[in-house]
């Protein structure tokens, strides 16, 4: 059986979820969580096999929690299940070790496929995500601007986009504000913007946020 823990904000995404594994065979669902913070304690007393991983959650964010989680025990597999389908996300969380990359589109008969596979220790990517992946790089010139990010700017340009103030996230990530303020500055550098809004828009027109779930 294999023990899958659910990490999303969104209550009905969790339930549409469990409900659909609930019907899969050799697949439990263990236990499931609204943020990474909570899916990083959860997997420090407990080893689920794979961990359904959200990306853009209140809090520290799926990026940083899959880090700490496979950091702390590598033998649970996490696969990342989101709306953020445009790079530089896919490349980041498999570059952080990630084990697989699903949209929340995929059809239900994949994202079993995809459990069981990062199970057995394989890699999953879905198809198209791992096409435009393979071909990004002949394409260069059109590449998203967030690509320039480090992951650590990626993250704190997700928590600044949904509104988070510094203080807040200074707390949440353990840094002073001197330091997210010079993450910030950065990414205004790197991204040509002057202010949040700036970023916000921009973020948008990459398809790095989904308003519709904001």
């Amino acid at each position: 059986m294999i023990k899958v823990l659910l990490v999303d904000d969104h209550d009905l995404v969790r339930m549409g979820i469990r409900r659909l594994l609930e019907d899969a065979s050799g697949i439990e669902v263990v236990s499931e969580v609204s943020t990474g913070e909570e899916a990083v304690q959860y997997c420090r007393a407990n080893v689920p096999d794979v961990v359904l991983m959200d990306v853009n959650m209140p809090g520290i964010g799926g990026l940083e929690a899959t880090k700490k989680i496979i950091r702390y025990n590598p033998d649970i597999k996490v696969l990342i299940l989101t709306v953020h389908i445009e790079d530089p996300f896919p490349t980041k969380v498999m570059q952080i070790g990630a084990s697989g990359f699903l949209t929340k589109n995929t059809p239900p008969q994949e994202m079993i496929q995809a459990i069981k596979a990062v199970k057995s220790g394989q890699r999953y990517i879905t198809p198209g995500i791992a096409q435009k992946m393979a071909l990004s790089q002949f394409n260069k010139p059109d590449e998203s601007p967030f690509s320039s990010l480090s992951e650590r700017e990626l993250q704190i340009m997700m928590m600044i986009t949904r509104g988070e103030k510094v203080v807040d996230i200074s707390d949440q990530l353990s840094l002073s504000s001197k330091t997210i303020n010079s993450y910030r500055y950065r990414m205004f550098d790197k991204l040509s913007v002057s202010n949040d809004v700036e970023l916000t828009h921009l973020a948008i027109r990459y398809g790095m946020l989904n308003t519709e779930m904001l």
